[in-house]
This record gives structure tokens, C-alpha cells and sequence, in this order.
């Protein structure tokens, strides 16, 4: 069983037991979390495809963790111009370990 899920402005395939790390999502750890923009669910046999998004199939998740992921190097330069700046970004992220998928 298997669900696709939108979040964040990107989607994602989830199974009961995953960990995904997604765009950072407001709430605690161990907080419960509900995605109910799923474009895709398949229970093995049948695969149901939303236009775009199915109604009454909700995935259900628990928030693990908050972090930062690494820091990336922004470094933007131009030749003989003695132009250089050099800029770090930590994307925030939220981990979310899916319990249960109910269609």
C-alpha cells in the first residue's frame, strides 16, 4: 500500500514506516500530522488516481524531528570586476514518519 502525497510544493510516494524529511511543517516533536492532498493510493490490487486530489484518503504521520539540513555555499563572482559574494542557506526541514494511510 502506497499513497502520494503533496507538501511543500514538491510530492512525495509514501508506505507505513517511512521517514520522509519534508518543508519545514509548524508543530512538536511527537505531534500527529495529517496530509490530506494525496493525488495517488493504491492498496496493492487498485490504484485510484485524483483530479487532481482524492477525497477521503488521508495519510497519517507523527513529526520525529526538526532540523536544518547541510549548509550549502552561495558564491556568485564576476571576472575582473572585483565582484565576490559568498552567501550560506541551511534549509529548514521537518521529519515525519507515516503511521497509517486511511482511504
Amino acid at each position: 500500500m502506497y499513497a502520494v502525497v503533496a507538501t511543500g510544493g514538491k510530492q512525495y510516494k509514501v508506505a507505513e514506516g517511512d521517514i520522509l524529511r519534508v518543508e519545514k511543517l509548524a508543530g512538536d516533536i511527537g505531534s500527529e500530522i495529517a496530509f490530506d492532498n494525496v493525488l495517488v493510493f493504491s492498496d496493492g490490487e487498485n490504484v485510484k488516481i485524483g483530479q487532481p486530489a482524492l477525497d477521503g484518503v488521508t495519510v497519517h504521520g507523527q513529526i520525529v524531528a526538526q532540523g536544518k539540513s547541510k549548509k550549502i555555499i552561495v558564491f556568485k563572482y564576476k571576472r575582473r570586476k572585483r565582484y565576490r559574494r559568498k552567501q550560506g542557506h541551511r534549509q529548514p526541514f521537518t521529519a515525519v514518519r507515516i503511521d497509517r494511510i486511511e482511504a
